[in-house]
């Protein structure tokens, strides 16, 4: 099989505890062992583990208290620790007394807040950790991370479409279920499908809803269940004060890979829209977007621009780089509008497209310039920190 090597630029500092949060196959576990070999590593997905600590979670505050001296130096490894959210007690309790530290990996907070616990009141720092992202491919094929997503065993496997399927199966229908988030697993199924096509749009909750055949209230709580199981991430309108008409309550919503969207969507007829492979560029360009502003030692805002006559910026990062992406070899003078009625309202130090140019440009049209990119030109340069 093919491999790539994993880039983190956030450190991991010595004595520090800390949440890795990302979903589930995105390559945290094999991060971790590769990076930290000599650390013990408790899986929480095995099921005696997992019964042994459920019981009694002060085991686990015993049992480290006698950890082997070789051990202690490093950070323990607690994988998928919301299974158990009544150790983080017994957790806390041993950052405070003694030296050790945590790496506290996790693929939802919902199942911890909803137990009430305590998250450690501060002392761990939260990291976050995404599917491959652009500079870890030794080689990029937009194709491919179209057609396939970039959740690691899916991007390299020859048998993507029934890994993108037992995804959806076993763990947004299966294993939600079994943490006692949804109790109506048909209704569930229903509503992923229904907003997958809803992917990168205006959320309409009554729509969906109409749809679906679930209440608005339903809608809401799942795509707060999407949310907080890390699948997806709703992106908020840009709020400065503005002269227009603008749109500032509804968000959008992104799922967190767009091979899941594909596995979603089964009615492939839909699929094969022009209007639909635009979103799905868009939706990876949010991928990468998301990725960047959070891997930083200081978090970027990402927001969209929209007014209620149709004006739209794709993407807003840091408040002053507008982002359109459009899904053409040919990007001409009706491409520009909603950039240019953005940068004469706003300060902006960057107007970007992404398109599917070949040769990157620099064009000026009434008075801005705007830079023009395919999806590799762009992405070197972000991840290059050219823009912010």
């Amino acid at each position: 099989m093919e491999s790539a090597k994993r880039f983190y630029p956030l450190e991991f500092p010595k004595g520090q505890s800390i949440f890795l949060l990302g979903p589930r196959k995105t390559g945290k576990t094999t991060f971790l062992k590769q990076n930290f070999p000599g650390s013990l590593y408790i899986d929480l997905l095995q099921t005696e583990i997992a019964r042994k600590y459920s019981s009694q979670p002060e085991r686990l505050r015993q049992e480290l208290l006698l950890i082997k001296k070789d051990k202690q130096d490093l950070p323990i490894i607690i994988d998928e620790v919301q299974l158990i959210p009544e150790l983080l007690n017994e957790i806390h309790w041993l950052i405070e007394n003694t030296e050790l530290y945590f790496i506290l990996c996790g693929s939802s907070v919902r199942k911890l807040r909803a137990a009430g616990v305590n998250l450690l009141g501060g002392r761990a720092w939260t990291y976050h950790f995404f599917p491959f992202i652009y500079p870890e491919f030794k080689s990029y094929d937009l194709a491919r991370i179209l057609e396939r997503g970039t959740i690691p065993s899916h991007y390299f496997s020859s048998s993507f479409k029934k890994h993108l399927q037992a995804y959806v199966h076993d763990y947004l229908t299966l294993e939600i279920k079994q943490e006692g988030i949804v109790r109506n697993l048909p209704a569930f199924q229903h509503f992923l499908e229904v907003a997958a096509f809803s992917n990168g749009e205006l959320i309409n909750y009554a729509n969906i809803a109409r749809e679906a055949g679930i209440s608005e209230k339903t809608v809401k709580t799942y795509f707060d269940i999407l949310e907080d199981s890390l699948i997806g991430n709703r992106l908020p309108p840009y709020s400065n004060v503005q002269k227009r008409d603008l749109i500032f309550k509804a968000n959008k919503f992104y799922f967190f890979d767009v091979g899941l969207i594909h596995a979603l969507r089964r009615n492939a007829s839909r699929l094969q829209t022009q209007e639909n492979q635009g979103h799905i560029l868009e939706s990876y360009i949010f991928q990468e977007l998301n990725a960047y502003r959070q891997l930083r030692d200081e978090p970027l805002p990402l927001t969209f621009w929209r007014t209620r006559t149709g004006l739209e910026v794709d993407f807003i990062l840091n408040n002053d780089v507008a982002i359109e992406v459009k899904l053409t070899q040919n990007i001409h003078q009706t491409h520009l509008k909603s950039l240019i009625a953005f940068a004469e309202e706003h300060e902006t130090k960057e107007l970007i497209i992404v398109c599917n140019e070949e040769i990157p440009r620099l064009i000026t049209y009434k008075g801005h310039k705007i830079k023009i990119f395919n999806s590799d030109a762009f992405l070197e340069r972000l991840w290059n920190n050219e823009f912010t």
